[in-house]
């Protein structure tokens, strides 16, 4: 079996917790990092700037995408030309589409003739794929991420439709695909066999990083003793 170390795909740390982020960032294994408005107001951010500029004084070395967070595309764009000054390593996240259902690509043209890198965020089929990569420089890195986790609450398997996007996408070197939203530790295996770029996960999934590899048979056991422990602990009796 696979170790974390054989991996080809790089695995971006996703989180909006300063301490988790910078201790993620810390390990040579995260490539990057990435966060998004619904992390950090749940983990009670209150200014986007200020919070984003803090971790971008400690995290200077490694890819960090942030996202605008208008419904407007004029806004938008206004947005993402500052969020790209923050730093040589930032992207900047820009959503599939708004609220309307309009699409974005011609806002992803735009900021990507102008040397914007970009993540384009929220993609769930393939179609979003092309069309997205239809407008993106091909001389500009750039992240395509689609929410192969959300593809799968959705009773789909996302294995098909992601290898079929990394062939896709091999006529643009300059561009990645991130396998967003997993929701096990098998999904990084998973993007790693169908070849993608970049899967984003949570401090959550990562902290299973230690079983890899694990012996079934030990885990079979723990998992005996816990359950024993908390019925004794809890004092039931028949």
């Amino acid at each position: 079996m696979k170790t974390v170390l054989d991996l080809k795909v790089k695995i971006f740390a996703d989180g909006a917790d300063r301490d988790g982020m910078l201790e993620m960032a810390s390990k040579p294994f995260i490539k990057g990092l990435t966060t998004n408005p619904t992390l950090m107001r749940k983990a009670g951010i209150t200014s986007y700037k200020d919070f984003a500029l803090e971790i971008l004084s400690e995290v200077k070395n490694k890819p960090i995408s942030f996202e605008v967070f208008s419904d407007d595309f004029d806004e938008m764009e206004r947005q993402a030309l500052e969020i790209a000054d923050w730093g040589e390593n930032v992207y900047v996240k820009i959503p599939v589409m708004n609220t309307k259902q309009e699409p974005a690509y011609d806002l992803v043209e735009k900021l990507s003739n102008q040397g914007v890198k970009l993540n384009i965020t929220a993609l769930m089929t393939n179609i979003q794929v092309r069309s997205v990569a239809a407008r993106l420089s091909k001389s500009i890195p750039s992240y395509i991420s689609v929410f192969a986790g959300r593809v799968a609450d959705t009773g789909r398997d996302p294995v098909p439709q992601m290898r079929d996007a990394v062939e896709f996408l091999k006529e643009m070197p300059n561009v990645e695909l991130i396998w967003a939203s997993p929701r096990e530790l098998l999904n990084i295996f998973q993007a790693d066999d169908v070849g993608c770029h970049i899967i984003t996960v949570t401090n959550e999934v990562l902290k299973k990083l230690e079983l890899v590899g694990k012996s079934l048979d030990e885990y079979s056991l723990e998992t005996v003793k816990m359950f024993y422990s908390d019925a004794v602990k809890a004092g039931y009796k028949l």
